[in-house]
């Protein structure tokens, strides 16, 4: 009875869990070529009531995955500015990753270290309509990829950009951000941003403004420290500042032709007149070569050693030349020094005078008395007491 009474509310608990989790499955349909962006709100994640709004101050982190791996795919990309803004999924999916994807999203809050989970089934498939040849890539300096991921950034750019492209027909291919590009990370100065290049497509041609942003001419102007030529009035300007430095166009209408494709070759070299490697190479003897190399350091060891030794054993001057050098006043000096010294130390050592009193151990300076040598002289106090 009491293992029942444990089990049911784990049971409970455990099935109250797997409904949650299948509550928390969304499902998603990114198109290749297009860019697929999903905002990770806290709103979403937090179990809150639904008349209860999500307090700001509450910092809540995802750490997402493709389940079964412990990365996301090579198309898909997470960023989050801070614990306190929402997350963003963004990326463009290629040809090769069409088909079916389970992204797993974990949320951590912060304050109280509750988890959340929850499963994007990304149901990757063509886009329909018209191809989209005529494509154009724009770095933006004035924004960051999290402030252009928003739908309401990413339409108001679409819209400036219409005025210098054939309106109507934009679509946004790929936001990426320019610290995935080499790019360096600002300065934290009030202004400073990361910068994003934005990748729009359109079936209509390029219009006379793009094409001459784009031009050799003004690739040289930028090359020089000048502005490119803009031959129309900039319509992003100055919600957006674009580097048109920066803008690159890929025209996709024209097919390659076959013959510039390269050709597989059988991976044999044409014969060459001006190059002829050597076919064998002669036989060489190195025991010369050996001999040189271990031989002639050894010598010059060796002959360094003689000379050494000769220096320092043959050149010496000896104790009679030294004395042959010095006067005669000098060595009589220092004799006569010498033989005092000895005079003094003899006589100091036979004389008998008594030591004075004061001197021996335990000796009272006010009655002049010495202790008995049977006292245990560690029993008596060194100062006496005075009487």
């Amino acid at each position: 009875m009491a293992a029942a009474l444990i089990w049911i509310p784990l049971l409970s608990g455990l099935l109250t869990e797997l409904g949650v989790t299948k509550a928390q499955q969304t499902i998603l349909h990114p198109l290749v070529g297009r860019v697929f962006v999903h905002t990770l709100d806290h709103e979403t994640f937090l179990r809150l009531p639904e008349h209860v709004a999500v307090p700001p101050t509450i910092p809540v982190t995802y750490q997402a995955h493709l389940q079964g791996h412990p990365d996301l795919p090579r198309w898909l990309r997470y960023t989050q500015r801070s614990p306190h803004h929402p997350g963003f999924l963004y990326g463009t999916p290629t040809p090769g990753d069409r088909g079916r994807q389970v992204i797993e999203v974990i949320a951590y809050n912060r304050d109280n270290f509750d988890t959340t989970r929850q499963r994007l089934v990304l149901l990757i498939g063509n886009p329909e309509g018209p191809l989209i040849p005529y494509q154009a890539e724009f770095l933006v300096r004035s924004h960051d990829v999290e402030e252009m991921l928003p739908s309401t950034f990413a339409s108001r750019f679409l819209t400036a950009l219409g005025g210098l492209w054939e309106p109507g027909d934009l679509q946004l291919l790929n936001i990426t951000s320019a610290l995935d590009r080499g790019g360096r990370v600002p300065l934290p100065i009030e202004g400073r941003k990361e910068g994003v290049y934005i990748k729009v497509g359109s079936a209509s041609p390029f219009s006379t403004c793009l094409k001459m942003v784009a031009s050799p001419d003004s690739h040289a102007r930028c090359a020089q420290g000048q502005p490119p030529l803009l031959s129309c009035y900039d319509t992003l300007a100055p919600h957006f500042r674009v580097d048109w430095c920066n803008v690159s166009l890929v025209d996709k209408s024209v097919p390659e032709s076959a013959d510039e494709l390269p050709t597989p070759g059988d991976g044999i070299l044409e014969h060459d007149p001006f190059f002829c490697p050597p076919t064998e190479a002669p036989a060489r003897d190195f025991l010369t070569d050996a001999l040189v190399t271990l031989l002639v350091p050894l010598l010059v060891a060796l002959l360094l050693t003689l000379l050494l030794a000769y220096v320092m054993c043959c050149r010496r001057e000896g104790r009679l030349k030294r004395d042959l050098a010095t006067s005669d006043i000098q060595l009589v000096h220092h004799d006569t020094i010498r033989g005092n010294t000895e005079e003094l130390r003899q006589m100091a050592a036979s004389r008998e005078v008594p030591r004075p009193l004061s001197t021996l151990p335990m000796f009272n300076i006010r009655t002049g008395e010495r202790l008995p040598p049977q006292v245990d002289s560690a029993q008596v106090p060194l100062i006496l007491d005075q009487h």
